[in-house]
């Protein structure tokens, strides 16, 4: 038989476990929220576009990554089944003042297929999270005329990327004659504005925006190009609308990691 003193043991073990469980999931609620608020102290939101009607409405919320959010009062995702992705609109991305500081035409006219690019491959992996959703949250129907079932829009534009001085001096553009965007820049960020619509109805049910910032390493290849680091910024956006759509109610979507300011 066990005595009174291994029986009290055994009982304080067991709150020690128990204890040390809610102070580990308290610590990860914690790093979440720091990694939301580092972003907030880090990383400005981008100015209104103009993509969104009424950016005013928006505001942030706690527990989703993205800086602006508004959604409609009684919008209901569970009843919407399927998801149509549009081509992400790009005509703001034209309106950045480095581009136009450019001081050769060939310069500008590559940056702009570069950009028209990156248009395709933020689409594209968005389509590709969704689709290799392993809960299959929505389906993917390529052709709006296809929809069956309560069906979404999800309608991105791309509004800033802006390239880090490495990849201006990778590019030639700091050299004499090779362009005037030295100092103009010198963050590798992009930001995105979105909004959800009812293919139905055509009624905006949500918007969203975001501006966010890639860190990198000394040996990153992606420095290699002006808009290398703003794939992995898609890539993190991407994974994040599927998040946000599977979440449960109160649940928690944030920034993977902490932010630093790293200029260089």
């Amino acid at each position: 038989m066990k005595t009174n003193s291994q029986k009290i043991a055994k009982i304080y073990g067991g709150l020690g476990l128990l204890l040390s469980a809610v102070v580990f999931l308290s610590g990860c609620s914690t790093l979440q929220k720091e990694s939301n608020a580092a972003k907030a102290e880090v990383v400005a939101p981008a100015a209104d576009a103009g993509f969104i009607d009424q950016p005013e409405r928006q505001s942030k919320y706690a527990d989703l990554p993205f800086q602006k959010v508004w959604i409609k009062p009684d919008f209901e995702k569970s009843g919407y089944q399927e998801l149509v992705v549009a081509p992400v609109n790009t005509q703001y991305m034209l309106q950045m003042d480095w581009l136009h500081q450019l001081s050769s035409a060939s310069l500008i006219g590559s940056v702009q297929k570069d950009i028209e690019e990156l248009a395709l491959y933020f689409h594209d992996q968005v389509v590709k999270e969704f689709k290799d959703d392993p809960k299959q949250r929505f389906r993917i129907i390529q052709n709006p005329e296809q929809h069956r079932q309560p069906t979404l829009r999800l309608e991105l534009a791309l509004i800033e990327i802006n390239p880090s001085q490495p990849a201006l001096h990778a590019a030639g553009w700091l050299i004499p004659g090779g362009g005037t965007a030295a100092g103009v820049v010198n963050q590798r960020r992009a930001a995105f504005e979105g909004r959800l619509r009812d293919m139905q109805t055509g009624e905006v049910v949500a918007t969203f925006a975001d501006r966010d910032m890639q860190d990198a390493g000394p040996l990153d290849l992606t420095r290699l190009t002006w808009y290398g680091p703003a794939k992995g910024i898609m890539d993190q956006w991407a994974k994040q609308f599927v998040q946000i759509a599977n979440r449960k109610p109160g649940e928690m979507v944030t920034d993977p990691t902490a932010f630093t300011l790293r200029p260089f």
